[in-house]
């Protein structure tokens, strides 16, 4: 996973973007098979919920995962897109925020510097964690894992108090 998110406009509405990630949500819940996903760069909006339906949910290690983009809440909460600094710590984007917070399931190293500092690196850490996450899925019967991957949406995210 890696997009800015679902379009706010009008068109978006007129070629109903909406529905489409309506129907992606529900089809990917339906899947008799395991399915990891992984968000390897921006993950924002619905375009990236779409995407992560999924019984486990991986995040590279400087990527981000967000209802809204640190400049869009900025926009909106004041009026001011240079303020995305501040509102992408409110938002608990990263991963160990997400991970605290039970909406990612793992963090996946990256090389030293970022994947694009060293690909190769990056692949052999998201190797080594696809196939563990594989591993723990062999077996489980397609009713398992729709209901797995039910109950991990079911119990996405943490109250705060």
């Amino acid at each position: 996973i890696d997009t800015p998110g679902a379009y706010p406009g009008v068109l978006a509405e007129q070629t109903a973007q909406g529905t489409a990630i309506a129907v992606n949500l529900k089809e990917m819940a339906k899947l008799d098979v395991p399915v990891i996903s992984i968000i390897s760069g921006e993950g924002c909006s619905g375009g990236a919920l779409g995407l992560a339906v999924a019984n486990k949910v991986m995040i590279l290690e400087y990527a981000y995962y967000t209802v809204i983009s640190p400049e869009g809440c900025a926009s909106i909460l004041w009026r001011d897109a240079t303020m995305a600094k501040e509102a992408s710590n409110a938002l608990k984007i990263t991963g160990e925020d997400l991970l605290k917070f039970n909406i990612v399931d793992e963090i996946v190293k990256e090389s030293q510097g970022g994947a694009h500092k060293n690909p190769e690196e990056t692949a052999n850490y998201l190797k080594e964690a696809i196939l563990k996450s594989i591993k723990e899925f062999k077996g489980m019967s397609p009713k398992k894992l729709k209901e797995q991957r039910y109950n991990r949406f079911r119990n996405l995210g943490v109250f705060l108090q």
